[in-house]
């Protein structure tokens, strides 16, 4: 049976940057519902390892670091719900959206922190490998491959950045594309082609990831090669998929203006998107840096955006009453 709830602010996804929201808003006083979605956690909770989140001396697990921020964000007066939201009406204020369970949230701010995935190949010993030496980020899991032999898989500007920055960790990086030419900026490629610890392996698909040893780790991959059809292996201990993301924008479609990649536009040096009292924090509207420290940050801005967005609000409405 469907019911409606209402809420001074709503925040949508639960990873780093809707709980960080949260726990703002929260100590605020403004008693903010977080609907989690279909990932709970985000990203973070794909994640094993993590080393570069400030405050811990040794290396924690990202589904720990998730339960503890929810944690806190329910310790000051979150709401946490289990829902997807499947609609939204922006057009007027309050806002209304819908989700799976048949709930009608009605909301004065909205906070949009679903976040984005990154795009795999789509290959089962792909899946089997994650966190055993097939990783999305080069700046998150890098360090762990220091003095190994890595590759990075794509053709863009986050493939060459991910190749450029692992040559921090590894004396030996090889960037395979599946093309004969780069699709990345060009002054990326210069500094890439001039890098001595860069090798560049053309027209060459990544068909399997091989694993070996004990406990089972990345050994290396095979590759198609995309005219000929033969194949090849290449020993690797690292393997960085760099093909994009996709951000979770598909709900605004037509309500919120994105740019060309798909993210949420933000104004600069705000979390203010194209309609007033709605919000964007997190990997949807950052593609750049796509850190939960990053995350966590822009976070924080929205929350403390919508909190004077909402005293704005309510002393407008007072100077009009009287």
């Amino acid at each position: 049976m469907s019911n409606t709830v209402s809420t001074r602010m709503l925040i949508l996804g639960s990873g780093p940057a809707g709980l960080t929201a949260a726990i703002y808003a929260a100590r605020a006083g403004l008693s903010p519902i977080v609907v989690q979605g279909i990932q709970p956690g985000g990203q973070l909770t794909t994640t094993t390892d993590v080393e570069n989140y400030p405050g811990f001396r040794e290396v924690i697990q990202g589904p720990w670091l998730v339960e503890e921020m929810q944690a806190q964000a329910e310790h000051v007066g979150t709401k946490m719900v289990w829902d997807h939201i499947s609609a939204v009406d922006l057009k007027q204020r309050p806002f209304r959206l819908t989700g799976d369970s048949g709930t009608t949230y009605v909301a004065d701010t909205l906070v949009i922190a679903t976040g984005a995935q990154a795009k795999w190949l789509g290959l089962p010993s792909e899946e089997h490998m994650k966190g055993k030496g097939a990783s999305a980020c080069a700046t998150c899991d890098g360090f762990f491959y220091r003095g190994k032999k890595v590759a990075v898989i794509g053709g863009g500007n986050t493939a060459v950045e991910e190749a450029l920055y692992l040559t921090n960790h590894s004396h030996d990086v090889t960037l395979i594309h599946r093309r004969d030419s780069l699709r990345a900026e060009k002054i990326l490629q210069d500094r890439l082609f001039a890098h001595p610890g860069i090798k560049v392996i053309w027209n060459h698909k990544v068909t399997e990831f091989l694993a070996g040893g004990t406990p089972e780790a990345l050994v290396g991959l095979e590759l198609q090669d995309t005219r000929t059809g033969a194949t090849r292996t290449l020993d690797v201990e690292g393997a960085f998929v760099a093909i994009g993301h996709h951000p979770a924008t598909e709900l605004f479609t037509g309500q919120l203006e994105v740019d060309d990649d798909g993210y949420l536009k933000v104004e600069t040096g705000s979390t203010r998107t194209s309609i007033p009292g709605v919000f964007a924090c997190g990997d949807v509207m950052d593609k750049i840096y796509r850190q939960a420290v990053t995350a966590a940050g822009t976070g924080c801005m929205a929350a403390l955006d919508a909190e004077r967005w909402l005293a704005e609000q309510e002393f407008e409405a007072l100077q009009a009453a009287e």
